[in-house]
């Protein structure tokens, strides 16, 4: 992955807007305005106030104390994205490859996210859960799980068909495998508990809307506000909008985000299932497909599907920014993707227009569901970072360049790896802090 410099199209943007030669610095380092600490706001200025840039903030400020962090989030409180529209799964790490990141960090993670829960208070339960294999062509994909799950360390239950009733009494398939270490929590109250213990400063309702990087002298902010806020290095966690602030930061990310819907359904009947029951997953997607979750509420939650979105948050099929959509449309590797995955996505499609579909997918796993028991729940919207061949990233992708580190590919099992991901961000943010 590289990066094409921009910085020098960015100042010329900036500059001249009434806030000093360089847009933000005002001339010498001395003389440079409001700015605190020589010049500065602070020492690592943090975009996006989801759970990765609260875990971040978090772990400078326990990794290095002193360091000054700020926050910048554009809505009115934290976790309202991503991180607040899961279904509040602490996954496993069964599904990822050995060696990757999203392998190590979710299997270190879950155990950490269940730790700091427990620790802190917050709402969580350890359930285990089935994944269920329906039809025969799905066995050989749910035993190399089994091998995988192995090979990251995660201890699993083979089961037979007659043993599935044992954990879900309504659930049917073939075989299936049990995987004790898989929970949920409420990742919304965590995302809160790590901005209070951050000791970071948070800027609620803080929309940047430009970004003056000068690699000798710092970063300088632009809020929709009108407030300019000065940092030495910039960490980029903006989730859905990561890649358009790493090219307002003057680097070229190499990737775009391409938004994914997700639906969910909530099960009228919830005493139909006890825990939580997935799908043998197509290893082609890096969706996980229509599953059951009792979630932390004890509402059993369905779904959800993954359809694109006519907006960056794009709740529904009336939520559309043409803006986003134009850019989406621009990128080659959208149009890559759409032609190598348009059989599952039609299929995607259908299950969102037909709630009948929705329906059938979901009797594979539940045979006893019906229409009437399933009623709308809210949304969410997925982050999926997509490369210029239309290749879907399929690990978790972190990148620096001057004064920056950019969290480009962050989602399921993000909020899980929530806390190593931090550390690593921090780590890196904390190494370039050293060097300037």
């Amino acid at each position: 992955m590289h990066y094409r410099s921009r910085e020098v199209v960015q100042v010329r943007e900036i500059a001249h807007d009434g806030h000093g030669e360089y847009g933000g610095y005002g001339g010498h380092e001395e003389h440079a305005g409001p700015g605190r600490y020589g010049g500065y706001d602070c020492d690592v200025l943090v975009i996006g106030g989801g759970i990765v840039g609260l875990s971040t903030a978090y772990a400078i400020t326990r990794a290095a104390p002193g360091t000054r962090v700020t926050v910048l989030e554009k809505e009115p409180g934290p976790a309202r994205h991503q991180t607040g529209r899961n279904s509040g799964v602490v996954h496993s790490g069964i599904y990822y490859w050995p060696g990757s990141l999203k392998a190590r960090y979710a299997v270190r993670g879950a155990a950490e996210m269940i730790k700091f829960c427990a620790e802190y208070g917050i709402a969580h339960a350890v359930t285990g859960k089935l994944i269920v294999a329906t039809g025969r062509e799905e066995l050989p994909r749910l035993h190399a799980l089994v091998q995988r799950g192995r090979e990251n360390g995660i201890p699993v239950r083979e089961l037979g068909a007659a043993q599935i009733t044992e954990y879900e009494p309504e659930v049917r398939g073939l075989a299936a495998i049990h995987v004790g270490t898989t929970g949920v929590c409420d990742f919304a109250a965590v995302a809160r508990r790590l901005a209070e213990a951050s000791g970071a400063e948070i800027r609620y309702g803080a929309q940047v809307v430009r970004i003056d990087r000068r690699p000798e002298r710092g970063v300088a902010v632009r809020t929709a506000r009108g407030d300019v806020v000065r940092g030495r290095v910039l960490v980029n966690c903006a989730g859905l909008h990561c890649d358009e602030v790493a090219r307002l930061t003057g680097d070229e990310p190499e990737v775009r985000i391409v938004p994914f819907r997700g639906e969910y359904y909530e099960l009228a009947r919830p005493e139909m299932v006890r825990g939580l029951v997935y799908p043998v997953p197509d290893p082609a997607f890096p969706f996980l497909g229509v599953h059951l979750t009792r979630g932390i509420d004890r509402e059993v939650h369905v779904g959800p599907n993954a359809v694109p979105a006519l907006a960056r948050e794009g709740y529904g099929w009336g939520v559309v920014r043409p803006r986003d959509l134009a850019g989406t449309a621009a990128w080659p590797g959208t149009w890559r993707m759409g032609r190598r995955h348009w059989r599952y996505g039609m299929g995607e499609l259908h299950r969102s227009v037909s709630k009948r579909a929705f329906v059938q997918a979901v009797r594979r796993l539940l045979p006893e569901v019906t229409e009437r028991d399933l009623v709308r729940a809210a949304p969410g919207v997925r982050a999926q970072a997509v490369l210029r061949d239309g290749t879907l990233v399929d690990d978790f992708l972190i990148r620096e360049g001057a004064r920056a580190v950019h969290v480009l590919n962050a989602p399921s099992p993000a909020a899980t790896a929530s806390l190593p991901i931090g550390r690593e961000v921090a780590r890196r943010a904390l190494t370039v802090l050293g060097s300037v």
